[in-house]
């Protein structure tokens, strides 16, 4: 069992910038073949991915945050960062990290394909 640790959220003006982390729980080597990726979910709205990068380091990213968001991963601290640039009231959501995902098929499809998830950080941008 993988256990995720979430920081990083908090509330900021639009046009801010916040950087999310999520450290886990596994060996280097196991968490070196994960696909990892954030999800986020606002109030009303379906779930959504936001960012995804494979084991290889193919990186994944919605249309809504391309050239905002940085996804990033450090296999020997076994942890994944979102940067988060230029950010808009549309931002405003929980955000979930996930880890185990699909090496080989759309990150992000859904949140239901990776085996592990994280408690949520809330990121919260006003106008």
């Amino acid at each position: 069992q993988v256990q995720l640790v979430e920081s990083g959220g908090g509330s900021v003006q639009a046009g801010g910038s916040l950087n999310l982390s999520c450290a886990a729980s596994a060996s280097t080597d196991r968490y070196s073949g994960y696909c990892l990726g954030w999800f986020r979910q606002a109030p009303g709205k379906e779930r959504e991915g936001v960012a995804a990068i494979d084991m290889r380091g193919e990186i994944y990213y919605a249309d809504s945050v391309k050239g905002r968001f940085t996804i990033s991963r450090d296999n020997m601290k076994t942890t994944q960062y979102l940067q988060m640039n230029r950010l808009e009231p549309e931002d405003t959501a929980m955000y979930y990290c996930t880890v185990d995902g699909p090496n080989y098929s759309d990150p992000l499809l859904s949140i239901d394909t990776y085996n592990y998830r994280g408690q949520g950080t809330q990121v919260t941008v006003s106008s």
